[in-house]
């Protein structure tokens, strides 16, 4: 029988309930959002990594971070290049609808939503070390006007090919280097700055440098306001015009462990490369552990596309692409699937392989449910999905398995691909182009076309090339 005596008890046990209601909440408890780092690494092959079967580049590091995390072994880049990659990275939007896509000078506008703004409205500090590709000294797309409280890299993705380059950007001021680069100095962003006749200033070392300096100053704890870093490398991108200059594209200030194999130098410095970042990635782990905060850090580690056949190596020595077809400027699998690791201690399981398919055009709706952020709070059109769950080791949703993935892409010539379960689709051509299609649970070098044996598949997959394309002031198909 209740009694009114009983009242207060019953009230602060449904304040106290409440309250352990509040706390709880993924939206509003603050050690419940994490600090996010996203390394993305320039035209790294899926079969760059020895986690990822390399034989002769050692990557101790990332091979580590694969066992303390997971390795995602069907995650996509959002394009075959890389300023359209970066592009669906940080808007969520796929090649058939994003603004920006081929490596023209398009800039972000301010109606375009970037990662790093939907983080910004969750209080994160937000940071962009390396390259960015997405706009112009001045323009409406640099990165200070799109999120990111700090930049320190390169603006221009022509620019970024030197290693060596006059300057770099701190927001939107120069930093004059000490490098000499003929007529680095002026004149149209990119162009005359990428071949240094004296090199002092090693461009990845110094935005390493700053990349942990900022994660120093902005991660005093588990309680302070949490961070988003974009650490967006520039290795192992060759350097073309070097190539032109010296023969040797691939630029590095030593080639390490490498330096007595009998190599040739660009395939010494493309396996020095590599190693290089992996020693630095090691540094960052373990300033994380040092600052206190490894266990309240989720870190991704991938590729913005395929491997490179520049800058003067032999890509058949390293094997780059793996098991897959093509490389960077494919749509086959070897130009856009890319080695994939994330870790965060005690929360994305250790050791763990999932094949479940993903792209970077996921990367927006994950981040904002890592942050708390509710879905209405995001534009309206998104193509990508939360992959949290996969993150956490659950079982793919049926949103993710039986969604397609899109790309297209328009260099020498129009190309589309799907992927929709096991079946990939390649068309190369607009609608007079044949279609191509492959199994990959059974051929993951896309070897056999099986289009003339399965003629309903094709025609579902060029349904869904037709009404995922949009025609973009940009980039129109029509009148190639």
């Amino acid at each position: 029988m209740f009694h009114l005596r009983s009242l207060p008890r019953l009230i602060a046990l449904f304040i106290g309930i409440a309250s352990m209601s509040f706390l709880a909440s993924p939206a509003l408890a603050a050690d419940a959002k994490p600090n996010i780092i996203f390394i993305m690494a320039d035209d790294l092959g899926y079969g760059d990594l020895g986690c990822f079967g390399q034989k002769l580049i050692q990557t101790p590091h990332l091979d580590q971070m694969a066992k303390e995390g997971t390795r995602f072994t069907s995650v996509y880049a959002g394009s075959t290049v890389c300023a359209p990659s970066r592009c669906v990275l940080m808007t969520g939007l796929h090649t058939g609808h994003a603004r920006i896509r081929g490596n023209a000078r398009v800039p972000l506008e301010p109606d375009d939503v970037t990662v790093a703004e939907v983080l910004e409205k969750a209080t994160y500090r937000t940071a962009l070390c390396g390259k960015w590709g997405l706009g112009e000294p001045e323009s409406t797309g640099i990165p200070n006007k799109q999120g990111f409280h700090h930049f320190f890299g390169y603006l221009n993705q022509h620019h970024a090919h030197n290693y060596y380059p006059a300057y770099l950007w701190r927001n939107e001021t120069k930093v004059t280097l000490r490098n000499e680069v003929p007529g680095g100095d002026g004149g149209k962003e990119g162009f005359g700055q990428n071949w240094a006749t004296k090199r002092i200033d090693y461009s990845h070392d110094l935005v390493m440098e700053d990349a942990l300096k900022w994660v120093k100053q902005n991660a005093t704890g588990r309680s302070s306001q949490p961070f988003f870093l974009y650490l967006a490398l520039t290795i192992p991108h060759a350097n073309n015009e070097g190539t032109r200059g010296t023969g040797d594209g691939q630029e590095v200030p030593d080639y390490g462990i490498y330096k007595d194999k009998d190599w040739t130098n660009p395939n010494k410095g493309q396996a020095a490369m590599i190693t290089r970042m992996d020693a630095d990635l090691g540094r960052l782990f373990a300033l994380l552990k040092e600052l206190k905060v490894d266990e309240n850090t989720i870190v991704f580690f991938t590729s913005d596309n395929g491997p490179h056949n520049e800058g003067g190596h032999t890509p058949k020595l390293f094997n780059p692409s793996g098991p897959l077809r093509g490389m960077k400027r494919d749509l086959y699998e070897g130009g856009i699937r890319v080695p994939t690791i994330v870790r965060w201690p005690g929360k994305v399981p250790a050791g763990r392989e999932d094949d479940t398919p993903w792209s970077h055009v996921d990367v927006l709706p994950t981040f904002a449910e890592l942050a708390g952020v509710s879905r209405d709070a995001l534009p309206d059109k998104l193509d990508g999905r939360s992959i949290v769950p996969l993150l956490m080791g659950k079982d793919a949703p049926r949103d993710l398995t039986d969604r397609a993935l899109y790309w297209e892409f328009y260099e020498r010539g129009f190309a589309q691909a799907v992927r929709k379960g096991a079946w990939k689709a390649v068309r190369k051509g607009h609608t007079e182009g044949k279609t191509e299609l492959y199994d990959l649970s059974s051929d993951i070098g896309e070897t056999k076309d099986l289009a003339g044996d399965h003629p309903e598949v094709v025609k579902v997959m060029e349904r869904i090339m037709a009404q995922e394309h949009v025609d973009d002031p940009n980039w129109k198909v029509r009148g190639k």
